[in-house]
């Protein structure tokens, strides 16, 4: 089991991405995101942030990648998981699950 506890941050906006158009709302992906995880790696700590990319508050490092997912015209919602790009647009719970498994998350 997992003691050390992951962050997860979220980069999205209110406004749904122009190529994203029948997907759901980056806060909608960060919902159903953060349940999935509880379920994947039950009383396994996380944490999971959501930055606003037109209205970021938070630690440097996520405002400069906020600013960077605008400037880049990536598509939101963005994963980020340690500083690695988990997932854009339409993120893949394979991937991400993938990816905290790194990190020693044991599915149960």
């Amino acid at each position: 089991m997992n003691s050390n506890e992951v962050e997860i941050v979220v980069y999205g906006a209110e406004q749904l991405c122009p190529s994203c158009v029948n997907l759901p709302s980056s806060k909608e992906t960060f919902e159903w995101l953060e349940a999935a995880i509880a379920r994947k790696f039950p009383d396994q700590p996380f944490k999971m942030t959501y930055v606003d990319i037109y209205q970021p508050i938070g630690e440097i490092e996520q405002l400069d990648f906020a600013k960077k997912v605008v400037e880049e015209d990536m598509f939101y919602p963005v994963v980020v998981i340690k500083e690695k790009v988990v997932g854009e647009g339409n993120p893949r719970l394979k991937t991400i699950f993938s990816e905290l498994e790194k990190y020693g998350y044991k599915a149960i």
